[in-house]
């Protein structure tokens, strides 16, 4: 039986606030049984769905079936009843327990009405289903809705070329939270930092963000970094992230903040770097030590005699690695809830980070043909 201290709306009114049917059926469910999961197909959902055994998945997709799902429907979150047909919507409602809403659009290039849709709207509509099934949501989010305020826009600094904008993703999130928060449903808001591969093989379904970075690094293409040397970046492998979310559903935790963070662990981009150089030897790459400088130099001198010059295309890709970096500079600590919640993933230490982001250089070398690793897997502890 799940403890009545759990059953809380996620702004922590009362469990009497919950509508009766919710109630009813969250007390008396001994075990979820089935999860709705979308976004299956992305890097958090592929993560997360070797994690959710024995409960039967149904993962909304948009055209493909989904190879870990028990079953895959063919939906649209954006939609009303989720692209569905009202008996289907109406049955499937009523097998589901708990819905785990993954589904994002996570680039910061796509446009601020394509992000709304997605990230807004399309969560509206989940929660809307979760209240229909009288069931548990458990929202993803993002750990840098703590940082909306450190994008170049917020400090006033110039975007330059920049197609990546992230303050509207940023927005997006945070009015998506509130959207949680403004559904009474009993709910969890998960907020894990970047993600990056498997803890001991580095795989991942899609290269992100600390990938590109990665990629240029490993190239030679970065002489610069528009950051102070100590600036932390905090990243969690994708397994511990996937494991985290699982264990909270297993728990019947179904109130509160999730922080799926490196927190304490996270390292300096001066240590990331040394990591790559060192990967970078053992791969037969010999990745130069780029230099670290502040934002405000590269504005005040380097950007005016180095940057503006170039041709548009390595402007704006320069342009979009100041929008990147904007979020990490200066930026506090993040919190973590790893070893916190009713769950079993302990809190990351540096050298499990620091492992982690060896095997993603190594897989990304791999993928991208950038070296031939003979690569003995750094094993995370259960």
């Amino acid at each position: 039986m799940l403890s009545p201290a759990l059953l809380r709306p996620v702004h922590g009114s009362a469990v009497g606030a919950v509508s009766s049917p919710h109630l009813l059926k969250v007390v008396l469910m001994t075990a979820v049984r089935t999860v709705l999961l979308t976004g299956a197909s992305g890097v958090i959902g592929t993560a997360l769905l070797p994690h959710l055994s024995p409960a039967r998945v149904v993962a909304l997709v948009h055209h493909h079936t989904c190879p870990g799902a028990t079953e895959s429907v063919t939906g649209d979150v954006t939609a009303a009843r989720l692209g569905l047909a009202p008996p289907a919507y109406r049955a499937l409602a009523r097998r589901v327990d708990a819905v785990i809403h993954c589904a994002a659009h996570t680039g910061f290039s796509g446009g601020r009405q394509m992000t709304e849709d997605v990230n807004v709207a399309g969560t509206r509509q989940v929660a809307r289903f979760a209240q229909d099934a009288g069931a548990a949501l458990y929202y993803v989010s993002t750990a840098f809705v703590a940082r909306a305020e450190l994008t170049r826009q917020s400090l006033g600094r110039d975007s330059g070329d920049a197609a990546a904008r992230p303050e509207e993703y940023l927005d997006s999130k945070r009015a998506a939270e509130q959207v949680v928060r403004d559904s009474d449903l009993p709910a969890v808001i998960i907020r894990p930092s970047v993600v990056i591969g498997d803890s001991d093989t580095g795989v991942i379904s899609r290269f992100q963000g600390l990938h590109e970075f990665s990629t240029v690094l490993l190239r030679n293409l970065l002489p610069l970094l528009p950051m102070p040397a100590s600036t932390r970046l905090d990243f969690v492998p994708r397994d511990v992230v996937g494991r985290s979310i699982a264990e909270l559903v297993a728990a019947g935790q179904t109130g509160g903040e999730a922080w799926i963070t490196a927190g304490q662990a996270a390292p300096t981009v001066d240590t990331l770097v040394d990591i790559a150089v060192a990967t970078g030897a053992e791969l037969g790459i010999g990745v130069n030590h780029p230099r670290m400088v502040p934002p405000e130099m590269v504005d005040r001198l380097i950007r005016p005699v180095f940057i503006d010059p170039l041709p548009s295309a390595m402007r704006r890709r320069f342009d979009d690695l100041l929008a990147m970096t904007a979020l990490f500079v200066d930026a506090p600590v993040f919190p973590s809830t790893l070893g916190q919640f009713p769950a079993r993933t302990p809190p990351l230490t540096a050298d499990q980070v620091a492992g982690a982001y060896r095997a993603s250089l190594f897989y990304l070398a791999q993928a991208k043909k950038l070296g031939a690793p003979a690569f003995a897997p750094v094993r995370m502890p259960v």
